[in-house]
């Protein structure tokens, strides 16, 4: 079958089309047929050898799937034919063929692309989880976001009004990147610089309920500045490289809190928490009350341009490759 392997911690450029053999259905694994695979920041940092978690050289990158079933072991929830997204939790779903856990398999709703259903999982999960688990998003609640025309930046723009969210309001660095934060939804658009300032107009001066930042760098004590009493930073990656620290008389003076998201390590630890997301989740995106993710759509020979756009952060939106 043809993948994307990586040979060489070289950077996205390394991705190269290979063929390799497929893998089997043996241990209870669903084999599924991939029509398209997520692209997400943690492939750019992978490929240099920079992030956590380090895979075997040489590696297929990707962490997120939408296919077909080719077959599946006897009682599982999905059967050959049926339309899905499954994880593969960091590794290995740019190849035409995948194994993976019945756990991590999930029904594509049939109003869902392929293409659509491959940019759901790691970023819609990731922010249900930062909003409705570790941010405790209350109805009426004001959601500030970073990054907002990136992958979770969209998220979270497409997700929080159905969590409760009264207005949502996205800061980006480019009046280019403004209009795709529109497009998601965005309540209010304000560009990085000088943020902190805009908000406080925006808001009468009261600040935001939650910060959704998946940017970090300089921009992290402006975050905190912007938050009303009991607000909540919530701390989700550092796509900006430099990870800040906080000066914590800042968190008691204005009663506030910095909170981790660290969603793939919180689904290790808490069995059945994937699928309890994902019975909230489907019928929002079934019922269209949260719109499907429109990304941008690579073909497979491309994917080192895909994942060098994380990279560089030129991506708009969730970004995908398609497989077939």
């Amino acid at each position: 079958m043809r993948a994307i392997q990586i040979a060489e911690l070289d950077g996205p450029q390394a991705a190269k089309v290979v063929e390799i053999d497929e893998p089997t259905g043996e241990d209870g694994m669903v084999l599924v047929d991939v029509h398209a695979a997520g692209v997400a920041f943690p492939d750019a940092l992978q490929s240099r050898g920079l992030y956590q978690y380090k895979p075997a050289m040489p590696y297929t990158p990707g962490a997120e799937i939408a296919g077909v079933v080719r077959s599946a072991p006897e009682g599982a929830h999905v059967r050959p034919g049926d339309r899905v997204v499954g994880l593969t939790m960091l590794c290995g779903a740019m190849a035409e063929v995948v194994a993976l856990q019945p756990e991590r398999v999930f029904a594509l709703p049939d109003q869902l692309s392929f293409e659509a259903g491959a940019g759901i999982l790691f970023n819609d999960l990731t922010v249900q989880f930062a909003l409705r688990t570790r941010g405790r998003l209350t109805q009426g609640e004001t959601v500030l976001v970073h990054g907002a025309a990136g992958g979770i930046g969209t998220s979270t723009l497409r997700l929080a009004p159905a969590f409760g969210a009264s207005r949502t309001i996205a800061v980006v660095s480019t009046d280019e990147k403004a209009d795709v934060a529109r497009a998601a939804g965005a309540s209010d658009v304000v560009l990085a610089d000088g943020f902190k300032d805009a908000v406080k107009e925006l808001t009468g001066g009261r600040g935001v309920d939650i910060v959704v930042d998946p940017v970090g760098g300089d921009r992290f004590t402006d975050s905190l500045r912007s938050l009303a009493p009991g607000g909540r930073l919530l701390v989700v990656g550092f796509t900006g490289g430099e990870i800040p620290t906080v000066k914590v008389n800042r968190l008691l003076l204005n009663n506030v809190d910095a909170v981790g998201v660290g969603w793939g390590a919180w689904t290790l630890t808490h069995p059945g928490f994937l699928q309890e997301q994902w019975a909230e989740l489907q019928p929002l995106l079934a019922s269209g009350a949260v719109p499907a993710p429109d990304p941008v759509v690579y073909p497979l020979e491309r994917a080192a341009e895909a994942i060098g756009s994380l990279e560089d952060r030129s991506a708009r939106g969730k970004v995908v490759v398609a497989v077939r």
